[in-house]
């Protein structure tokens, strides 16, 4: 029996025995059974019996995973609601503050402030699977439509929690091959979600050969639940297109002639714990343990999705009567309404002077509100020291890819003599490091010079960007 069962088992037996106590008699009967769920949540607040808490726990989340939607959603404003800080408690935390700064102070208004609510998911996760429980129902929270103040409210309030539960600490770093048990396996084709795996002989294809690799995280409260995985191919050079990957029949090579290793996939499985960072850890990590296991590899990068990139790309055609765009760069990407663009090679050609122009601006200029990259893919790379390495056009000709990026794909590559200098200086300076050859496409001259407008025509590519889209944040 493993620890994490035998620890599971344990919680299970002193629940148990807290439930025979807490709703055997009658008068508990009339106290617990028959209670609302805000009653029992006070209960739990106010208990202190360790098997009676743990039963009070099992009992408020057995509840709530039998409710329907529109029950569980009403339980969820009701933590909004009833179990927000007591605002007596914090006005008299606030005045003695004011009146005295000391330590105590501090300390007694820091607890004042916090949400009633954050006490109780802690003492809900004391109950066998409370963890898992309570991630399913930050799922539920996020899936709502509901965008108010209560709603975000509640949800930094599961981040707080689960940031801590959830860190490096706990997690444990674990191979994925064609050995592992078939239940996780069968998880790992369910999770994949940036290139579909059709089914066991495809995973196979994935995890059997010598040049093939995968790593996931786990957290001792979810022991069989991956939290994040990713797929490593092991090649002999830089692929600019996933079919190089992917493709079957490709020529497979031993590990030790490898000289990169290629992240092509990296998948969050935990809806619940969306925004609960894990993958950088995952990359660091895996990147240590395959340069121990083989010196032979110099080379650390990713074949990535931009799945933003159709999207801004669109407002910024359909801007064109503020003349966002130079006419000559909207008639070429006219191309792109028909389907069959990528298949005639001249068409394809015109699309690639424009596009990749086009696609250096969108991540080395383009902003959120906050500064920061707009593509989520390249937020999480180059927030992690990575260097934005190449553009590769067509590089994945799946309907998805073509929906979200006209089939635009990405290097990045993780040095790690650099990664920390890259962070800093996306982080410190808003500045995306990337390769010579990806910066170059920012001045290149291009096919908008065509269409007569001769001063326009005359001025470089990035220059008439620059002018038309006003800057780079937006």
């Amino acid at each position: 029996m493993s620890e994490a069962s035998f620890f599971t088992d344990m919680l299970q037996s002193i629940t148990d025995r807290g439930r025979q106590l807490l709703f055997s008699g009658s008068r508990a009967t009339q106290v617990a059974a028959k209670a609302d769920l805000q009653t029992l949540c006070e209960m739990l607040l106010s208990s202190r019996g360790e098997a009676s808490g743990m039963a009070l726990a099992a009992e408020i989340l057995d509840r709530w995973c039998a409710l329907e939607s529109e029950g569980a959603q009403a339980f969820l404003d009701m933590l909004h609601k009833k179990f927000g800080p007591d605002t007596a408690k914090l006005d008299q935390a606030i005045e003695n503050y004011r009146a005295d700064k000391s330590s105590a102070a501090i300390i007694a208004l820091h607890q004042a402030a916090e949400p009633r609510r954050q006490e109780l998911l802690r003492r809900l996760n004391h109950a066998p699977n409370g963890t898992a429980k309570l991630v399913r129902m930050r799922e539920q929270l996020l899936a709502s439509k509901d965008q108010s103040a209560g709603y975000h409210a509640l949800d930094a309030d599961f981040t707080h929690l689960f940031g801590s539960w959830f860190n490096r600490g706990f997690l444990t770093l674990r191979p994925i091959d064609w050995s592992t048990p078939a239940y996780i396996l069968e998880k790992i084709i369910k999770y994949e979600a940036v290139h579909e795996i059709a089914g066991w002989e495809e995973l196979r294809s994935r995890l059997a050969p010598a040049d093939r690799r995968c790593f996931a995280f786990f957290h001792p409260r979810l022991a069989d639940e991956p939290l994040v995985f990713v797929e490593v191919a092991l090649t002999r050079s830089v692929p600019r297109a996933i079919g190089d990957v992917l493709v079957e029949g490709r020529e497979q090579i031993n590990a030790d002639e490898a000289t990169t290793a290629v992240f092509y996939s990296i998948s969050n499985c935990q809806d619940g714990l969306r925004g609960i960072s894990f993958g950088n850890f995952l990359i660091k990590q895996v990147v240590e343990d395959l340069r121990r296991d083989l010196p032979g590899l110099k080379n650390f990068v990713t074949l990535s999705p931009v799945p933003g990139f159709a999207r801004w790309l669109a407002k910024a055609r359909a801007s064109a009567a503020d003349r966002l765009l130079p006419e000559a760069v909207l008639e070429t990407l006219m191309l792109l309404n028909d389907p069959s663009w990528p298949d005639n090679e001249n068409t394809a050609s015109e699309v690639e002077r424009v596009l990749l122009p086009l696609a250096a601006r969108y991540f080395l200029t383009e902003r959120t509100p906050e500064g920061r990259p707009i593509d989520p893919v390249a937020r999480f790379h180059l927030g992690n020291g990575a260097r934005l390495e190449r553009l590769n056009f067509l590089g994945d000709r799946s309907a998805k890819a073509m929906q979200q990026a006209h089939g635009l794909m990405v290097n990045y590559l993780y040095k790690l003599d650099d990664i920390v200098a890259n962070h800093e200086a996306l982080a410190q300076r808003g500045e995306v490091i990337a390769s010579p050859a990806v910066k170059s496409l920012l001045t290149q001259n291009d096919e908008s010079r065509r269409g007569g407008n001769g001063q326009q025509g005359s001025r470089p590519f990035a220059q008439i960007m620059n002018s038309t889209l006003g800057g780079g944040r937006k």
